[in-house]
């Protein structure tokens, strides 16, 4: 109960109702009493942490390769954090402590240009070796548009990467791979912007080799192909 001692437009200490009186230095002041939460740590709550904490971890290996990837997005805000907002919202998997990051609906890169056509990989201990149809003047597709290559090893959290590895009408790039990446669960990415970086594509997920058990991921464990098919709503 609270105890008005100087009238009823005085200073007050103790609780009355949801307001806490008090006197600091002989200046009264009056706060709110705190929410009280029976489980501030819910499963849902908990859920939300745990996608966080995946995609974090995903796009913190490629942060540099991302200010190319999604620097279509970055006038809202960063190149990472719109990263992190897509895979969030359309490439996460699983709930609890069985939440981790569907690599095949990952973008690495992201836009509107004219993504990949016919593309495969073929992978070695060494390298990654990537060919795509030239279809250069499909849309806004030009000979000149660089070619965007990543791989992310889901054993070690890294990931290897060129932003210019070839043009467009190359039709071919190859990726090197560190040495001790043999036999590594490995995404293997495919994307491409124009010369001033102002128009990038939606990547390509050409590979998903699942981690060690196959609990992660249903990809193929060779090479494979796709067509990088553009979001109807980009900024969804």
């Amino acid at each position: 109960m609270g105890t008005i001692k100087q009238g009823i437009l005085g200073g007050f200490s103790g609780k009355v109702g949801t307001v806490v009186g008090s006197t600091w230095k002989s200046v009264h002041y009056m706060r709110a009493l705190a929410v009280s939460f029976s489980d501030p740590r819910t499963e849902k709550q908990k859920n939300q942490r745990s996608k966080f904490t995946a995609a974090v971890n995903f796009t913190k290996a490629m942060t540099p390769f991302l200010r190319f990837g999604y620097k279509e997005f970055s006038g809202q805000q960063s190149a990472f954090n719109a990263a992190v907002s897509y895979i969030l919202k359309h490439a996460m998997k699983g709930s609890g402590t069985n939440v981790s990051i569907d690599y095949n609906k990952a973008l690495v890169t992201r836009g509107s240009l004219v993504p990949a056509l016919d593309a495969t990989i073929t992978v070695n201990e060494s390298k990654v070796t990537f060919a795509w149809t030239d279809n250069s003047g499909m849309g806004d597709a030009t000979v000149t548009d660089a070619a965007m290559l990543l791989a992310y090893n889901k054993d070690k959290g890294m990931a290897v990467y060129d932003i210019a590895a070839a043009t467009r009408s190359d039709a071919k790039a190859e990726l090197k791979l560190p040495a001790n990446w043999k036999d590594d669960a490995l995404a293997i990415y495919l994307g491409f912007c124009n010369e001033d970086v102002t128009n990038v594509a939606n990547s390509v997920c050409l590979q998903d080799t699942p981690v060690s058990g196959g609990s992660e991921g249903d990809g193929s464990e060779g090479g494979g192909s796709g067509d990088g098919g553009l979001d109807e709503n980009p900024l969804g």
